[in-house]
């Protein structure tokens, strides 16, 4: 392969110049183990990482993704009870916990231009000969967007580009409403959700959402099935559930979907759309666009169907129906434990959807396989006398799909149960090949790092962690920070907004979590398609399941480390490191505003204004704003500073506790130290949450309001910034910064704990 020649090179020309350790010494102590302790742990993990199968991830996704297996199917529930019965045969102590949820499905879907011309979208995607599956037809869900309200409506379409906010502020320049016109919007640039959620605030009356070649589609190389990219009838289903609100089963907001749960009315829920939204292929799509007149669309919103894009509205009339059964359908979380040896009231939880779309190779049963293969591993290693001192649970979740459905229900029903003992939780969804890539509590960002440098590169033969270093060093951007992976002991790992199972645990709940998946050198072309499916996946994306065992190795580690560890290996200098960025970019993003509002504002005045390169475009300039305010950000340095206090405090008192962290004369002042870390990253939520978003507690990482899955970090400050509610944000520059207080008391209280247990 062409990418991993370059690999090798970025290999060979840096290694010699990169200080920074790809593996600790073998004398070294793991944190939170003594010398000795490490020795062991260093023993069974080896042991551990050479147990995942290639072969046997294979037989489990031939095996899991045979048949369609969305909510409500035969084969989800027919799967479900397979998974249980592996984790019974290896002996583990596993059931199934089921919760009823709402999960409508269609009935009816049309889409029809009725002006200038008249065409009928096929709204089906086709057999593909060399593909077994494909022809499931009969068991397939078909392209729709769940949690879309039903509608009927004809009008005028109007093309919105990614559709949104920034391509609504340049329609209203071009001087174009979307009042009482559907809108047609490709994907990207956004989470599917937010489309029909931004039309309808500006006056739409429904939504298309279709896939355009130029981001997912021949553009990119062949398409399916000569190669991996979408064809041109594939179609993109997903959920449009206002998840940026609450995710989870919209009938029972707040508690576990068990069938004598209080339900709320249909007519209250908050999560659905607001106008009735469908998704289409781009052989379908081209037509409406096609017939489509008035101004050229701007450069940037050109796609890579061969016709002109313009953006309407009209001639194109285009009428939209869908009808949907509105059911109740059950889910099955299937749940295993190993009890722990010493602290079994500490969890350490991993977890990772098992339902699908459709047959889902992919998403998720590339991730779901690895939780599998780690679960049989860890089996073996227990006949052989290993114990984990903390109780691990591994979790197959349902409803994933759907809008977090199963993980959301039962970390609800189990809220009370989970703040007491979840210490972490390990998520994965869908992987690929390439490389390893990470988002999570930042709190576990060193950990994570740590095992990253025990893992083997299946390609390249370095470790995960080392090749992820040379491909940083071989894309950062030119800058300050360019230099950074070479230069700082921990590779930065991303925030967590939402879109998969962490959610409730870290956003709601306030547990440290973390997301890990392979990737980078695959391709998700057929997601949410009819073909994300075996044959697909065993010929284009990780073709002899190296890097299925890579994650399962990876994700297992991690699990087996945490469980074992006398002392939990949080830490904090990175932690507060990661802050002090985040208070330095709302700090920043507030002075920006000010400075291009001024400039903006002059600008307009004196005529000057052109914000586009080609002067032919004639576009309105945009409306003058008030200046921002100067914004008193005091109270956000403080809270940091006491932060950083306390963070220091806590790392020099590890260090002085040295091997004294697991003897056994403190075993059970060592457990309520832990009792105080796994609150520390509850101490960063708030019980009524972010402004106007209460499920969401936690005040440091939430996904954006208008970005869906996308993180907003600090979302209370950065985003009343973003919205220009002023008052708003001075009134959270107070409420975070005596978050980030309430942190520094946190962690000060477990260095105190620590201190006296040694």
């Amino acid at each position: 392969m062409e990418k991993l020649g370059i690999y090798f090179l970025c290999a060979t020309l840096l290694a010699p110049v990169t200080p920074a350790a790809d593996t600790a010494p073998e004398s070294a102590s793991i944190a939170g183990y003594t010398a000795t302790a490490s020795k062991t742990e260093q023993e069974w993990e080896t042991k551990f990482r050479a147990l995942p199968d290639p072969a046997n991830l294979r037989a489990y996704m031939q095996r899991l993704t045979a048949r369609p297996h969305h909510v409500g199917s035969p084969y989800d529930k027919d799967n479900a009870e397979w998974i249980l019965s592996r984790f019974r045969e290896w002996g583990l102590d596993a059931k199934i916990e089921s919760y009823d949820v709402l999960f409508p499905t269609p009935k009816e879907r049309v889409v029809e231009l009725v002006a200038p011309t008249r065409f009928t979208a096929k709204l089906q995607e086709p057999t593909v000969a060399v593909d077994p599956t494909s022809s499931q037809h009969d068991e397939q869900l078909p392209g729709f967007n769940t949690y879309s309200i039903d509608g009927d409506v004809t009008a005028p379409l109007v093309y919105v580009n990614f559709g949104v906010p920034d391509d609504y502020e340049m329609l209203e320049r071009m001087g174009i409403s979307v009042k009482g016109a559907i809108v047609i919007a490709r994907y990207g640039g956004s989470w599917r959700g937010i489309k029909p959620k931004v039309a309808a605030e500006h006056g739409a009356v429904g939504c298309l959402i279709y896939s355009d070649p130029h981001e997912d589609g021949y553009f990119r190389g062949l398409d399916y099935p000569d190669g991996p990219y979408r064809p041109k009838d594939g179609v993109q289903r997903g959920s449009v559930m206002d998840m940026p609100v609450r995710p989870g089963d919209p009938l029972t907001p707040n508690v576990g979907a068990t069938k004598d749960a209080p339900r709320i009315p249909l007519s209250q829920v908050e999560t659905l759309t607001k106008i009735p939204v469908l998704p289409i292929s781009y052989a379908d799509a081209q037509p409406l666009l096609e017939a489509l007149g008035g101004r050229v669309a701007p450069e940037a919103w050109r796609g890579a169907l061969p016709m002109t894009y313009r953006v309407g509205p009209g001639p194109a009339r285009v009428h939209l129906k869908v009808a949907f059964h509105w059911d109740q359908k059950p889910l099955y979380n299937v749940i295993a434990r190993i009890p722990g040896a010493t602290s079994p009231d500490e969890w350490i939880i991993r977890g990772n959807h098992h339902d699908a779309w459709v047959n889902g190779a992919d998403d998720p049963v590339s991730g779901a396989s690895a939780v599998l293969e780690e679960a049989r591993a860890f089996s073996v290693l227990l006949h052989q006398g290993w114990r984990p001192a903390r109780t691990i649970i591994f979790c197959l979740w349902d409803g994933e799909e759907e809008g977090l459905l199963g993980s959301t229900e039962w970390a609800e029903d189990h809220a009370d149960e989970l703040r007491q003992k979840a210490a972490v939780y390990i998520n994965s969804d869908n992987n690929n090949r390439g490389f390893l890539a990470v988002s999570g509590s930042h709190t576990l960002e060193k950990f994570i790092n740590g095992v990253a440098r025990e893992i083997p590169d299946p390609e390249t033969k370095l470790t995960v962690w080392k090749r992820l270093q040379f491909y940083r060093l071989a894309n950062s951007p030119a800058g300050s920070s360019a230099a950074e992976p070479r230069s700082r002991p921990d590779l930065r790992i991303g925030a967590l907004g939402s879109g998969s199972d962490y959610t409730a645990f870290l956003d709601h709940l306030g547990i440290a979590s973390v997301d890990i998946r392979f990737g980078g050198e695959g391709d998700d072309g057929a997601y949410h398609s009819i073909y994300d499916d075996f044959y697909r996946y065993t010929h284009f994306e990780d073709t002899d399941f190296a890097y299925g065992r890579a994650l399962a190795q990876t994700a297992g580690t991690a699990v087996m480390r945490l469980a074992d560890a006398a002392l939990l290996p949080y830490d904090f200098d990175d932690f507060t490191d990661t802050i002090r960025h985040y208070v330095d970019e709302v700090q920043k993003l507030a002075r920006d505003m000010r400075d291009q509002t001024i400039e903006r504002n002059r600008r307009i005045d004196e005529g000057l204004f052109a914000a586009v390169t080609d002067p032919r475009e004639k576009l309105l300039p945009p409306a003058k704003e008030t200046v921002p305010p100067y914004l008193n950000f005091a109270p956000l340095e403080n809270g940091l500073s006491a932060l950083q206090r306390a963070s220091e405090e806590y790392t020099r008192t590890v260090a002085k506790a040295g091997p004294g962290v697991s003897s056994r004369d403190t075993a059970a002042q060592l457990r309520a130290v832990n009792a105080k870390l796994i609150a520390v990253e509850q101490s960063l939520t708030l019980k009524d949450g972010l402004p106007n978003r209460p499920w969401f507690e936690h005040q440091i990482y939430a996904p954006g309001f208008y970005t869906g899955y996308g993180v907003k970090t600090l979302p209370a400050v950065r985003e009343s910034i973003e919205q220009r509610q002023w008052k708003l944000a001075d009134e959270q520059i107070v409420r975070v910064g005596k978050v980030l207080e309430n942190a520094g008391e946190a962690i000060q209280s477990a260095a105190q704990a620590l201190n006296q247990a040694n």
